[in-house]
């Protein structure tokens, strides 16, 4: 499928008749675009709606070619309301004559107000340049940076579309991605702007060539990180630090002891490492969170692992850290648990700032997701930190087949020891 930049997006809507204002009959559902107000900056949207059925309704975010539907929705009238409980966010407002007008939030932060309309043909904001060298910008480069959990540099993922105008951008981080950045080139700016809209909310990065070679990155919605990225080699002969690898972050205090965990499930019952379930089994300990982008990006391949692999003697457990309001009342995460079907224990062990008192075994442990992979005598073979979704390409792919050899190999070692 042919990337298209959100500039240049056509989308169809169908609507049986359209007077001094739109109401649940009248909409047939299609394509809507415009700008979310985030930060003080317009972000490119694109909303795809279902036809409503006695008033209910679905819609999606849709980004090149991901999409992420509601788990609900409404339309009374000329009111609509999307529900997005995987992310506790909820789209809501208001069709009129010329277009709709809501607002797309909840939880922490404050939510973006959004303008959408119908089938227009030449949607605001960046001026498109066909021929533009979006070639040069093809390929893998690495940004420089000082990060709180101590990396040096990130992978920026560049892909152009074939037209030559428009890219596929991607940052990849030691936590995971920023997800898929879709945009064309920008002629008043002199850069390319690359976004997008989802349901865990708005991103929007600039990337400009510089005369050196190397690219300035900004990421527009926080006022102070602003970055330069080179090509792999330059980085290497200017003795600047690779990216690092996702073994490499996070181990444990003792290998030689097992990785202790003790949380409530769902129902309320008490799940440790020591539990029956887990002896003589290779066991994945997923650490995250339900707020957690990645950690949506994760959970998928997890089922999947698990279906897979169950019957040979595997088994997974999510340990999720919430915030406070959420520990109270977890319906986030019943959502979260019910949209990827996820059949293993999901504990609810504390808020995020508990994350190393609640897993003390963790050493260099920051990172969102973590995946602890345990053998089959209790003890930490390999610790993966963060995840590549699928918007990162061939990461993600290479690390889906180096994770399932890695469990294949771990499913065939002889137990050694009782837990």
């Amino acid at each position: 499928m042919k990337m298209k930049h959100w500039n240049e997006l056509v989308f169809v809507l169908t609507v049986t008749a359209l007077a001094c204002s739109v109401n649940a009959q009248q909409i047939e559902g299609g394509r809507w675009s415009g700008f979310a107000t985030a930060h003080g900056q317009q972000v490119p949207v694109q909303l795809e709606l279902s036809k409503p059925v006695d008033g209910k309704i679905g819609g999606s975010w849709v980004n090149g070619e991901e999409k992420n539907s509601s788990s609900s929705g409404q339309l009374t009238g000329n009111h609509l309301v999307l529900n997005f409980d995987y992310f506790a966010r909820k789209l809501e407002g208001d069709f009129t004559s010329t277009g709709f007008t809501g607002t797309y939030g909840g939880g922490r932060g404050a939510p973006s107000a959004l303008e959408l309309h119908p089938a227009i043909n030449d949607s605001p904001g960046a001026s498109h340049v066909a021929d533009h060298p979006a070639s040069e910008l093809g390929g893998d480069w690495e940004v420089a940076v000082k990060s709180p959990k101590g990396e040096s540099a990130w992978t920026l993922r560049v892909t152009p579309a074939a037209n030559g105008g428009e890219i596929k951008a991607v940052i990849l981080r030691i936590d995971g991605d920023t997800g898929g950045l879709y945009g064309s080139f920008d002629q008043q700016s002199g850069t390319y702007r690359v976004s997008h809209f989802n349901a865990s909310g708005p991103a929007l990065y600039t990337i400009k060539l510089n005369g050196d070679g190397t690219l300035q990155v900004s990421n527009l919605l926080r006022d102070d990180q602003q970055w330069t990225a080179r090509r792999p080699a330059v980085a290497r002969q200017q003795n600047l630090a690779p990216p690092t690898k996702s073994t490499d972050q996070t181990g444990v205090v003792d290998p030689s002891k097992p990785l202790e965990f003790s949380a409530p499930d769902l129902t309320g019952a008490t799940v440790t490492n020591a539990d029956p379930k887990f002896k003589g089994k290779v066991v994945i300990v997923a650490i995250g969170g339900s707020w957690c982008p990645n950690c949506h990006d994760e959970a998928p391949f997890l089922v999947e692992l698990y279906n897979r692999y169950r019957a040979r003697g595997l088994e997974v457990v999510n340990i999720s850290f919430e915030e406070e309001d959420q520990l109270k009342n977890p319906e986030r995460l019943k959502a979260f648990i019910a949209r990827y079907k996820i059949p293993y224990a999901v504990l609810l062990a504390g808020t995020p700032s508990q994350l190393n008192e609640k897993i003390p075994q963790g050493k260099n442990l920051n990172c969102w997701p973590t995946a602890f992979f345990v053998g089959r005598d209790g003890l930490v073979k390999e610790v993966h930190a963060g995840f590549s979704g699928p918007a990162t390409g061939a990461a993600y792919t290479d690390l889906k087949a180096e994770t399932s050899s890695l469990v294949e190999r771990l499913l065939a070692e002889t137990e050694t020891a009782a837990r």
